[in-house]
């Protein structure tokens, strides 16, 4: 008997961890393809295409490389477009190195990231950075609720 509870247990801890990592991967999954779809999105320099995957709560914060933070989603969208009105395309894309913790319907996710931006005037800028999202699931879909984008003192 002793021997089939312990078998029982052994078997039980076995399917959580597989339930657990399958779940990891499945958010890893998930949260790669929606950062693949924000840095396309931003490549357009077109803030519409990317204004879905944000809280459009007037409170929300979002830190971006500069300047210091943004108050809200109207905030940030014009502020973009004043950092990037001299550019006239781009090209901007996750490394390899995504992170993503989940707890419930709040997930947070880490990544670098490498660009050029062509500039209308002027040689092309070349842009890396990190980048760290707080996301919540709300309505089924999953949005961000806090940014911060940062780059390497060079």
């Amino acid at each position: 008997m002793r021997k089939l509870a312990t078998l029982l247990a052994i078997l039980t801890i076995a399917a959580a961890q597989s339930l657990a990592q399958s779940k990891t991967s499945n958010d890893t999954a998930e949260f790669k393809a929606l950062i693949q779809h924000y840095w396309e999105g931003w490549s357009t320099l077109n803030t519409d295409n990317v204004a879905s995957l944000y809280s459009q709560d007037p409170d929300a914060v979002f830190f971006d490389v500069a300047p210091l933070k943004y108050n809200g989603w109207a905030e940030y969208k014009e502020g973009f477009k004043k950092a990037f009105a001299t550019a006239a395309s781009a090209s901007i894309a996750a490394n390899d190195d995504l992170k993503v913790t989940r707890r419930g319907k709040i997930a947070w996710t880490s990544n670098t990231f490498h660009g050029t931006v062509n500039q209308k005037e002027g040689p092309p800028m070349q842009l890396t950075g990190r980048q760290t999202d707080i996301w919540e699931k709300r309505g089924g879909h999953w949005i961000i609720v806090h940014e911060h984008i940062s780059a390497p003192l060079q």
